[in-house]
């Protein structure tokens, strides 16, 4: 079975977070690792705390994954400080990890802030240059490209500038795009590719970003090239949207093992 990373903080109620990866990865049929950046106190309706784990712990977390295990991909997520991002990039770097699917975490579904003001700027200058796929929403995508993005010829733009910070590929997701709902924009660098989903009007849609990059990742590990990895965590992630959970009073979670009956 495919061993498959993420590099991520911890959500306590269980919808996003590693807590969400390790459920997409499994669905998605590989074995899943975590290296916990920050512990989050945090359930449907926000985000009351959050504690970053000293630096020398996030990187004894890394040596020990790669001294075990045969990573396949590496999915990062909530690296919420410059001291964390530099940290990550430089393990990454020297265990020459190639499949990196960056979620460029900033912000929570409650609007809580998950990626200080700083560590934008180590992010574009570290971690993207690494990366086979950056994976932003429209408002991520605005933060690392300067642009406002309002319709799907902002977001090619956006792409192109996210694309010259050094990653290989750029993907916007554009389920913040009111003109056209839930179409993904993927740029290798020359050619655009559109993925048209179906937009199911819900509010549990808690983890959602979390849980395509992961299945991404849990994709590329498996071997499939990025555009088909991109086609099917896509369809995944509408599925689980679609059997999306009501539990929790606020933006419920998604429906990670949909596919499995009672």
């Amino acid at each position: 079975m495919k061993q498959v990373l993420t590099i991520a903080g911890s959500d306590s109620g269980g919808g996003a977070g590693i807590q969400a990866d390790l459920k997409a990865m499994a669905a998605n049929g590989v074995f899943g690792m975590s290296v916990i950046t920050s512990i989050t106190a945090q359930n449907t309706k926000g985000v009351t705390a959050v504690h970053d784990l000293p630096v020398s712990v996030i990187e004894a977390q890394l040596d020990a994954i790669f001294d075990d295990f045969d990573v396949a991909a590496v999915k990062t997520g909530m690296l919420s400080s410059a001291e964390i991002v530099d940290a990550v990039s430089r393990k990454l770097l020297e265990y020459k990890v190639s499949s990196l699917v960056v979620d460029p975490v900033m912000v929570a579904k409650s609007g809580h802030p998950l990626l200080r003001p700083e560590a934008v700027e180590q992010v574009k200058r570290s971690l993207i240059p690494l990366a086979l796929v950056v994976t932003p929403n429209v408002y991520e995508a605005e933060r690392l490209s300067g642009l406002t993005i309002k319709s799907l010829a902002d977001a090619r733009l956006a792409a192109k500038a996210i694309h010259k910070l050094g990653c290989q590929h750029v993907l916007i997701k554009g389920g913040h795009l009111l003109s056209e709902k839930a179409t993904d924009l993927l740029y290798d660098g020359r050619f655009f590719t559109l993925y048209k989903g179906e937009f199911i009007e819900t509010p549990h849609t808690h983890g959602t970003g979390c849980t395509y990059a992961s299945a991404i990742a849990a994709q590329l590990a498996k071997g499939k090239p990025l555009a088909d990895a991109v086609r099917t965590a896509k369809t995944y992630v509408t599925e689980a949207i679609r059997h999306g959970l009501a539990i929790g009073h606020g933006k419920g979670p998604m429906n990670h093992f949909f596919f499995l009956k009672d």
